[in-house]
């Protein structure tokens, strides 16, 4: 069944909905839907290496609206819709853990599930149901998403086709490697500082 969802949504990069697709796919990944937008993301940077930074916009912009709609039902309606989803992912010890993550970490819990391959909808539905600051969610999750697919469009524009199917292979060692780096650069800041 994934892969048929898998193909479905390859399928719109041929279509000339392409674009509404992303933003709509980036919306719906963010706060229900399985599969990530980087999919389509790469397979329209490919086609269109020259468009890629603004399929990297519309990407990020989908993702942080549907990133507000996954706080609003955590936030609004996690005692009825909220824990549906969260149930049907089997993700609910993970929100247990992940409200701990935000008691402790706030801004860097949103942030790196923003741009890692962790499933970024259960953080932004536990951060409303945790009542996270609205405003440091927003910018955490446009920090994170937009640094995520704008490093997807930006190797595919600056190396073309060949990077795909290494972006595609080593996705998620490249995200945690990018994160470890991340927080080495503030441990040396903040130790520098």
């Amino acid at each position: 069944m994934l892969r048929r969802l898998y193909d479905w949504v390859l399928h719109w990069a041929e279509t000339p909905y392409s674009t509404w697709a992303l933003f709509l796919l980036a919306m719906a990944e963010s706060s229900f839907f399985p599969i990530p937008p980087d999919v389509l993301l790469i397979a329209l940077a490919v086609a269109k290496p020259r468009k890629a930074l603004t399929y990297a916009w519309v990407c990020s912009l989908g993702s942080l609206i549907g990133g507000c709609l996954g706080y609003l039902i955590g936030y609004t309606f996690m005692t009825g819709l909220g824990e549906r989803i969260v149930a049907w992912y089997g993700f609910t010890e993970q929100v247990a853990y992940i409200g701990s993550l935000y008691q402790q970490y706030d801004a860097w819990a949103v942030a790196i599930a923003g741009f890692t391959p962790i499933p970024y909808k259960v953080f932004t539905i536990a951060a409303g149901m945790f009542k996270i600051d609205f405003a440091v969610f927003v910018l955490a999750s446009l920090v994170s998403r937009s640094a995520r697919f704008f490093l997807v469009a930006g190797l595919i524009r600056i190396f073309g086709a060949p990077i795909r199917a290494f972006i595609d292979r080593y996705f998620d060692i490249l995200a945690i490697a990018f994160v470890v780096l991340l927080v080495l650069g503030f441990v040396v800041i903040n130790y520098v500082i």
